[in-house]
């Protein structure tokens, strides 16, 4: 029994005892006002045994107690014994018994279990139904807790007698598998509180129901059915199942979904549970599994996007494995395929809205209906600007417009493009930039090969190093320009299958070399002024702001240069040599030199005669006589500029992609 039936065995006990003590004082009382107003009626005295011996009175031994009797003969004796302990049950303490209700009032019910003194209940312990219906002569059943008590009162209880009778009820049922009934009490770690007949079960959350349970306080109060799966009578442990009677109704139900199901059949079921990879199906005893890929058509993220719990849907049997009775579902094959027709839904060139959904390194995938998608290659997003990746233009969920280029039904690829809702800056760059025309621009990046310069918004253009000046010698274009600064170019050359436009910035100036050429070739003097000296020679300021070097060996007066030639000098000198490319003009004061250098004029010019030869090395005076030649030479420089552009360009991206990658 439990501590509660135990404190109420005492309780009941010290309240039997007590009533039981003021019905004997109550009797005492009249007892004695009886005797003291009672006159006592002349009778014979009946000799009492005191526990006194007095010497005059006669003293029975047990021999004569024993002896036959003067009234009854000894069978009638023995008949007379024989019918009084018929009237008596025979009883034993700690048992259930049925008795006969004797009374019913507001305290006590008063019950006759046939022993030789009738025993109390008090009325709390019957159901409130039960006492109101209670008649004398009405048969039930109660617990013998106790004989007699130290009054001699029978110590009855109801209350003892229904637990008991629930324990047997409950060990019946977890023996024979007998359903038994109780009320949801109360919502406890792990499960609920169940009362069946008085005894707290409990059950478990997972035993519920078939299905997860989402909300155990809707339980509570519900009246239901139970199968006893675990019983521990010493510990009062009771654990219940309500799922197990469940599971034995789906049973039949379940062996015959799996004889008739196959593949491509439709049936109805419930949203049992919900996981990342997919939803599980209750078909009615039978559990599908339905894929998250084969929920839609279109990409889905998380099955809940679709489906909710305790959702009711029909689902298409798409495989069932006989061996491990594992059944795969499908959504989307109750669906037409998206692709059907495509071809007419989107034809080429059509402009259409779609929303990302996916953005990779090399573009952008554009859903335009759930189950088709298209593919924004990084090249197909911008005329003009170099996208280093697709988030600069674009985001996920983003809404954008594009044009379909090309649909691949096979494949089920559809190539889509943003750039070609804006026409092609490119297609009349040479009217807007043709070549040779002068134009401001801003500086927007500086290289070790030259200067990028932006003339509009996505055209950009580079000025190679060499045509940043003719006459500076220039190692990195930061000595002569910074970023963001303005800037005035010439068109030299547009590249239109490369997109690609070579400026410069000398020739916003005339050529001083060509000035210079024709001015003092053929050996002719030159005057200018000293502004360096060193020992290998002195370098000369020339007109057209260029610069000229006489050797030491060269100068007329021989010996160390820093002692004939001071800075401001003004000095006389012919011209020897003439290096455009490397910007170097070599002078000298002696005419020895002069002479060489006319002899080599005239071998030059007679090959010149004999025909055109091939162009190696440095120009020579005799190269400098023609002005034709010059121009060529400058013509084939140009044309090396532009290769040599390209080539640059071509790093630049590959550093460009270097960076992107770190």
């Amino acid at each position: 029994m439990t501590e509660e039936v135990k404190e109420e065995q005492t309780n009941e006990k010290e309240e039997q005892d007590t009533a039981t003590a003021e019905v004997t004082e109550e009797t005492a009382v009249e007892t004695t006002t009886e005797e003291e107003v009672r006159v006592e009626p002349e009778e014979e005295d009946v000799a009492v045994f005191t526990g006194d011996v007095d010497e005059e009175e006669k003293t029975y031994t047990y021999d004569q107690l024993q002896a036959a009797s003067e009234d009854y003969t000894d069978e009638e004796f023995h008949e007379l014994a024989g019918m009084y302990e018929d009237t008596l049950n025979e009883i034993e303490e700690k048992e259930i018994v049925t008795g006969r209700v004797v009374s019913v009032d507001e305290d006590y019910v008063v019950v006759d279990i046939g022993f030789k003194s009738e025993g109390m209940v008090q009325t709390n312990e019957f159901p409130d139904d039960l006492v109101e219906n209670l008649q004398p002569g009405d048969e039930v059943d109660v617990f013998l807790d106790q004989v007699e008590d130290q009054e001699g009162q029978l110590i009855l209880s109801r209350r003892k007698a229904d637990i008991l009778h629930a324990w047997e009820t409950i060990e019946r049922a977890a023996e024979t598998g007998e359903i038994v009934e109780g009320k949801i009490q109360r919502r406890i770690k792990g499960g609920m509180v169940a009362d069946i007949m008085g005894i707290d079960a409990f059950l478990p959350g997972s035993q519920i129901d078939v299905r997860p349970v989402r909300d155990f306080d809707a339980y509570v109060g519900k009246t239901m059915e139970f199968q006893v799966v675990k019983l521990n009578m010493s510990a009062e442990n009771v654990v219940v199942s309500h799922r197990a009677l469940i599971e034995s109704d789906l049973e039949e139900q379940r062996e015959e979904i799996l004889e008739t199901i196959e593949e491509g059949q439709v049936l109805e079921g419930i949203v049992k549970n919900i996981t990342d990879f997919g939803v599980f199906i209750d078909l009615g005893g039978v559990d599908g599994l339905l894929h998250i890929t084969d929920l839609s058509w279109g990409r889905v993220e998380h099955p809940e996007e679709i489906v909710s719990l305790d959702q009711q849907l029909n689902v298409a049997v798409i495989d069932f494995d006989e061996e491990t009775k594992r059944v795969s579902l499908g959504l989307k094959q109750l669906q037409p395929h998206p692709w059907e027709e495509i071809d007419l839904k989107y034809p080429e060139n059509i402009q259409v809205q779609g929303r990302v959904v996916s953005i990779a390194d090399y573009g952008a995938f554009i859903e335009l209906e759930k189950g088709v998608e298209g593919l924004i290659h990084i090249s197909e997003m911008s005329w003009t600007q170099h996208i280093k990746h697709p988030s600069q233009l674009v985001s996920k969920d983003d809404i954008i417009d594009c044009v379909v280029l090309n649909v691949n039904e096979p494949e089920k690829k559809i190539s889509l493009g943003v750039k070609q809702l804006e026409k092609d800056p490119w297609e009349d760059i040479d009217e807007r930039y043709p070549v040779g025309s002068k134009h401001k621009g801003t500086v927007r990046n500086l290289t070790n090969f030259g200067v990028f310069v932006e003339l509009e918004p996505g055209i950009d253009g580079l000025i190679h190093i060499s045509d940043l000046s003719w006459t500076e010698k220039i190692n990195h274009p930061n000595e002569v320009i910074d970023k963001d600064e303005e800037i005035e170019v010439v068109i030299l050359a547009i590249d239109f299958e490369n997109r690609r436009i070579t400026l410069g910035h000398k020739q916003i100036e005339e050529n001083p070399w060509e000035k210079f050429a024709e001015e003092y070739s053929g050996t002719n003097q030159v005057e200018g002024e000293v502004f360096k000296t060193t020992e290998k020679g002195v370098f000369v300021k020339l007109p057209h702001d260029l610069e000229g070097f006489i050797p030491a060996s060269k100068t007329e007066a021989g010996g160390e240069p820093q002692e004939n030639f001071e800075e401001g000098d003004t000095v006389e000198a012919f011209v020897i040599e003439l290096d455009e490319t490397n910007k170097n003009i070599t002078l000298s004061q002696r005419e020895k030199d002069v002479k060489e250098a006319k002899k080599s004029a005239k071998k030059t010019r007679g090959k010149q005669e004999q025909g055109p030869a091939p162009q190696t090395g440095t120009p020579t005076l005799g190269e400098m006589s023609g002005l034709a030649d010059l121009k060529k030479e400058m013509a084939d420089k140009e044309q090396a500029a532009r290769n040599l552009q390209k080539k640059a360009e071509e790093v630049e991206e590959e550093e460009d992609n270097a960076d992107e990658e770190e």
